[in-house]
């Protein structure tokens, strides 16, 4: 659209702000780093790869994935390994910098992919070790998806990668809007939505024997201390706990997903 004069129409903020998000996430890119999560990664064809940065020791240990992705190594001195990672990574002599996996739309991935109809969704969980542990778990469980908000999440880094042991290459890690909304897509496509709290008067094992053989599930985790929002809660089918047994009740988040999954995975093979 043009103005009177002929010259163009000044674009809205909020259409300027979303195209300049959209460059910036299409230049995002993640250093990936350690011998599994390099080696996982560089034998990912999903996976767009721009440079790896190993030492002569790792680049002997990594050779056959270096030869299967046609990637020419640079090599590195160790006592200089310049790359930009956080101080303290442990990097085994080996980075790979990448661009984040795109695994396409919700409704795709968690209405026709591969896998059990069963989904795990993160409310504000943002330590990445706690979410690579759920990738890893997850990929164990057979779960379609993990799914957390775009913000207040962690998103894909290293630190996280080397946690999920190689999971965050196979398991689809959906960064959405709005986990609400989310929610509720999952609920038209037929998915009970079970928010896990402490504070629950049912149980899991029960609510899921009451919804019956064969139900989608997709199981909710908040972040430790503050848990499920409110707007979560209320979206939620229901919340449930995992009984506790001893005088301390409280299942850091990764535990408490990986004790979930396998509840739910048990009930649909009984």
């Amino acid at each position: 659209m043009a103005k009177a004069g002929g010259k163009p129409a000044k674009k809205p903020t909020w259409v300027i702000e979303k195209e300049r998000a959209k460059r910036a996430a299409a230049a995002e890119t993640v250093w990936l780093f350690g011998l599994h999560a390099v080696r996982d990664a560089l034998r990912n064809p999903a996976r767009e790869k721009l440079r790896l940065v190993v030492t002569r020791n790792a680049h002997d240990r990594l050779a056959d994935a270096i030869a299967a992705s046609g990637m020419e190594a640079e090599i590195a001195d160790p006592r200089r390994f310049d790359v930009p990672l956080d101080p303290g990574s442990v990097h085994q002599g080996a980075a790979l910098e990448v661009r984040p996996l795109d695994w396409g739309p919700l409704q795709e991935v968690c209405a026709q992919g591969a896998g059990a109809p069963l989904v795990v969704c993160l409310d504000r969980v943002s330590d990445p070790h706690n979410v690579g542990a759920i990738l890893r778990s997850a990929e164990v469980f057979g779960a379609r998806a993990v799914i957390a908000p775009a913000r207040h999440s962690a998103p894909e880094t290293g630190a996280l990668a080397k946690t999920a042991s190689g999971a965050l290459e196979r398991q689809p890690y959906l960064r959405i809007t709005n986990l609400a909304e989310a929610l509720s897509a999952l609920q038209a496509m037929g998915y009970l939505v079970l928010g896990l709290a402490g504070e629950a008067e049912a149980e899991l094992a029960p609510t899921l024997e009451a919804a019956g053989p064969g139900r989608a599930v997709a199981l909710v985790l908040g972040a430790e201390g503050p848990g499920l929002r409110e707007k979560t809660r209320a979206t939620c089918d229901a919340l449930v706990k995992i009984p506790s047994r001893g005088a301390f009740g409280s299942l850091n988040v990764s535990n408490a997903a990986a004790v979930a999954l396998y509840e739910v995975t048990r009930h649909a093979e009984a």
